[in-house]
């Protein structure tokens, strides 16, 4: 069964990311359990990485605090491995092309599937470079989740051909982090994925109220939401679980107001 696919079945996906390991794997084990519960349908865990490029401070400042705790790639693939007798939600990475090929590309996906996670997401690897990884994704049955912006324009259609799992449309330009308002046309993105391929677009980067989420969700197959995640547990600690479940339970309710 390929399980991203089915997330996006008859509903609009919620796609939650945390940093795995903040504040400790314990906790995220005990967040990803209670934000399954409370509707997420595909998570997105983010492996501590010295210099995360595509992401705003809330996020880095979560990777910082995972790395001084001393958490590893190895760490995130037994919890997963862990999680996976409890739940049947779709699992991806959010990493960096340096962390991948510093624990061996082919040795990283063999040991994705054997834990568990379906997909990888890797913002520093452009289209064009995608080769890089696709081949071992391929081996082992890993979905490669390819990333689209505002800038990427004509090639919208070329990165939709090739595209599999869902496209993460990135809504704004810049690094992650919260936004009172997102000013890009998503839908003219969308359509031009549309152009090509039937493959399901959410939408991330700045989304961190409800109503921004059900919003984006309206004009696409989903809404992805980080910073606003990473910045309950910054401010809760090991006490994040039940504040995060009731976030999520929120967004889930205003999402579930449209209508697939």
């Amino acid at each position: 069964m390929n399980r991203i696919a089915e997330a996006f079945k008859g509903k609009k996906a919620l796609i939650a990311f945390l940093m795995g390991g903040d504040p400790d794997i314990c906790t995220t084990e005990k967040l990803i359990i209670a934000m399954a519960e409370a509707g997420v349908d595909i998570f997105e865990i983010g492996i501590p990485f010295s210099d995360p490029a595509a992401d705003g401070p809330v996020i880095q400042a979560a990777s910082v605090r995972a790395l001084e705790k001393g958490c590893t790639a190895d760490d995130l693939l037994n919890m997963v491995q862990r999680v996976r007798e409890k739940i049947s939600t779709p699992i991806v990475f959010l990493t960096y092309a340096n962390s991948i090929f510093a624990y061996g590309k082919e040795r990283f996906m063999e040991r994705c599937r054997d834990c568990g996670v379906d997909g990888v997401v890797v913002p520093d690897i452009p289209h064009e470079e995608r080769g890089e990884l696709s081949d071992a994704c391929e081996k082992f049955g890993i979905t490669q989740i390819a990333l689209v912006a505002p800038t990427s324009e004509e090639r919208v259609e070329k990165i939709a051909r090739n595209a599999e799992g869902f496209i993460y449309c990135v809504s704004t330009l810049g690094v992650t982090g919260i936004r009172d308002e997102i000013r890009t046309n998503i839908t003219a993105t969308i359509s031009k994925v549309r152009n090509v391929s039937q493959i399901p677009c959410a939408v991330g980067f700045g989304i961190s109220t409800p109503e921004q989420a059900r919003d984006m969700a309206s004009v696409s197959d989903g809404a992805i939401i980080g910073s606003a995640i990473v910045k309950i547990i910054g401010e809760y600690g090991a006490e994040s679980v039940e504040p995060v479940r009731q976030y999520i339970s929120r967004v889930r309710s205003e999402m579930d107001v449209i209508q697939k």
